[in-house]
């Protein structure tokens, strides 16, 4: 283990480098709550989306890796704010007239337009617990309507009516003058309508912890800030949760990053001491538009998961979290076989190289061996040629490509066999355009053609490549790259593909040969 520890102690992969910040936080004192604690929160507005989860998964690399360098005990707490008045209707649920009815009201006092829970924050709340125990992650959860309802949150709301002055100093520089007059820290819930209200206090008493106002007719009311009553806007709430609950690391979306000031002074005013914080950027939709949970952009959860594994996904969000990213369909082969790469370099590394390996952090320092002996991007071709419906159509050119491979030994291989054909059927089939050869690409075709009715050199990938190479050289082809994106286009109505010889190997040089013959024949051309 002191090995480990100092592996990790130099490990310049991201999550090391914030649980060192983390550990020095506590070099001179332990905490005194026993226990160093992450956050997440979770604004149940819309369904959960991917970028929700990522930050959960991030969370848990940088807890695990603080576990590795600390005894420190740890837990991670996933918020949700589910007190929030839902302003708009989302676009991607039903019965949205029903919901405009209950527009202002808080998420868990919403009804459920999808009939199966007691409001739609708990349905919201109840997608994201989902998706998280699938994920095997370790996390407690928090709703904020509970938070506020059942007293935990009650010291730090009379606290804030105390120092209602040096919150609002706070808050007060960062709006404009207009906002300025009607801004308050405290939204109280009407007691009538259930609506949250953004009204200017009349009063706020530090003696009796209540606040006075006036609602949308006029009348006057006086409320106690405890029990749920009232909840703190958006920005004051970050800050107060932190001191509440003693946070010591969240990490958020650049989007906040221009709050963080505000959220620390807040959190200190309410006698907390700020957290460790980490800014990652935006995920964005095809667009390069931001993915948003109400307009349902972007991929979802269960859409990743329909066309690959889970660790995939874990892999996408390890990458360059400081760096936007595209959450896009087309991304997701590509993070498939990059995780295999990087799970078949682990064993071969060292004890430095393995904590900086993507996959340590993905399985927490236990990561599998892969058995994926064909490519994700190779098995897509595959499917794209050979008129699978299902992961056993495909494994017929599998085992010949890999005799010792199978379903039972490869088991990921064989789950990845039956996403590449729906991905392939959903995704590439659809949008395949095929055309015909130029003159050139033709003599260069026919040549191809040639040599592999008259090859004797089995199913070695790297000869077959030497070889489609030759051809490409030999026909005058510059760049070569042009070459084999010619028989992307003309073989598979796509521009790009996989190593040429690899597919030849896997496809069968007989089969690749009926192919050639079929687009030479303009068949493929619809």
């Amino acid at each position: 283990m002191s090995a480990l520890r100092d592996a990790a102690m130099k490990s310049k992969a991201w999550p090391f480098e914030e649980a060192r910040k983390i550990l020095k936080r506590y070099e001179k004192k332990a905490p005194e709550k026993g226990h160093v604690l992450f956050e997440t929160g979770y604004g149940p507005s819309g369904l959960p989306h991917i970028g929700t989860f990522g930050e959960v998964a991030r969370t848990t690399m940088i807890r695990r890796a603080f576990e590795v360098i600390s005894d420190i005990p740890t837990r991670l707490i996933c918020f949700s704010d589910d007190l929030d008045g839902m302003r708009k209707v989302p676009d991607n649920v039903p019965q949205p007239e029903m919901l405009r009815e209950h527009l202002q009201r808080p998420l868990t006092s919403v009804p459920d337009p999808f009939g199966e829970y007691p409001s739609f924050g708990d349905h919201n709340n109840a997608m994201l617990r989902r998706f998280l125990d699938t994920f095997g992650f370790e996390y407690e959860f928090y709703s904020a309507t509970e938070f506020y309802r059942s007293g935990q949150f009650d010291d730090t709301l009379r606290l804030a009516t105390e120092r209602y002055d040096a919150i609002m100093a706070i808050m007060l520089k960062s709006l404009r003058e207009e906002r300025q007059q009607t801004y308050s820290c405290f939204l109280p819930i009407h007691p009538e309508t259930g609506r949250v209200l953004y009204v200017p206090m009349k009063n706020v008493d530090a003696v009796n912890h209540t606040i006075t106002f006036d609602d949308e007719d006029g009348r006057e009311w006086t409320l106690p800030v405890t029990g749920g009553n009232v909840k703190l806007q958006w920005k004051p709430d970050f800050g107060a949760r932190w001191a509440a609950l003693g946070v010591d690391f969240e990490m958020y979306g650049k989007d906040h990053s221009t709050n963080t000031p505000i959220y620390d002074g807040i959190c200190e005013v309410l006698g907390g001491k700020k957290p460790e914080h980490f800014t990652y950027e935006l995920f964005l939709d095809d667009l390069g538009q931001k993915i948003s949970k109400s307009k349902g952009n972007g991929l979802t959860i269960d859409e990743w998961l329909t066309y690959a594994a889970t660790e995939s996904l874990s892999y996408f969000m390890y990458q360059k979290p400081k760096t936007a990213k595209r959450m896009h369909f087309d991304v997701i082969p590509r993070a498939v076989d990059e995780y295999h790469q990087q799970l078949r370099a682990y064993p071969t590394q060292d004890l430095d190289a393995q904590v900086n390996n993507p996959v340590w952090h993905i399985h927490g320092g236990i990561p599998p061996q892969s058995h994926m002996v064909v490519p994700f991007g190779m098995l897509l071709n595959l499917a794209s040629v050979a008129g699978a419906t299902d992961a056993k159509g495909l494994w017929g050119f599998i085992k010949r490509y890999a005799p010792d491979a199978s379903p039972e030994a490869n088991p990921d291989l064989d789950a990845a066999a039956g996403f590449a054909v729906r991905y392939f059927a959903d995704r590439i089939a659809p949008t395949r355009v095929f055309r015909l050869p130029t003159d050139q690409e033709r003599a260069a075709m026919v040549d191809l053609r040639t040599r592999l009715a008259a090859w004797d050199g089995g199913l070695d990938e790297e000869a077959l490549q030497s070889m489609v190479f030759a051809v490409g050289k030999d026909h005058g082809f510059e760049p070569l790259r042009d070459w084999f994106k010619a028989l992307y286009e003309v073989l598979l109505g796509a521009s790009d593909g996989p190593r040429f010889g690899g597919f030849i190997a896997l496809y069968g040089v007989s089969e690749t040969i009926a192919l050639l013959d079929r687009a030479l024949a303009g068949e493929l051309v619809r």
